[in-house]
């Protein structure tokens, strides 16, 4: 059999198709484009968190170091006063003070008639 020609409808067709094809590409990389945008706007987003995150834990950090040498100060400051007032305190009252544990501060020893007297320090 020979070839047939192509009538008018074919051609047509194929200029359709090539035309609708050519409009689902621009709409594709269009949404590409926006895709791409909004996962950098998203990095660009995490990436400020993260770094918001690591000043702050560094603040928080400090402060823990800071925190931490007025504790060993004032624990020494109590060895030494509680050293001078030896009678009124046990050796065991003062270990415990001095422990890294909290305590409750129900549970500490007065000394004679003196209360417990809760002061806040603030940086």
């Amino acid at each position: 059999m020979a070839p047939r020609k192509s009538t008018g409808k074919t051609a047509k067709k194929k200029f359709d198709d090539d035309d609708d094809y050519r409009k689902k590409r621009e709409r594709n990389n269009e949404a590409v484009k926006k895709s791409r945008v909004k996962s950098k706007q998203k990095t660009l987003e995490t990436m400020d968190r993260v770094n918001k995150l690591k000043n702050e834990n560094q603040v928080l950090e400090d402060r823990v170091k800071t925190l931490t040498k007025e504790l060993s100060f004032l624990k020494e400051l109590f060895l030494l006063h509680a050293t001078q007032k030896g009678d009124q305190l046990k050796p065991s009252d003062i270990a415990r003070v001095l422990s890294d544990d909290p305590i409750d501060a129900s549970s500490v020893p007065t000394t004679s008639n003196e209360s417990v007297v809760k002061t806040e320090t603030k940086y």
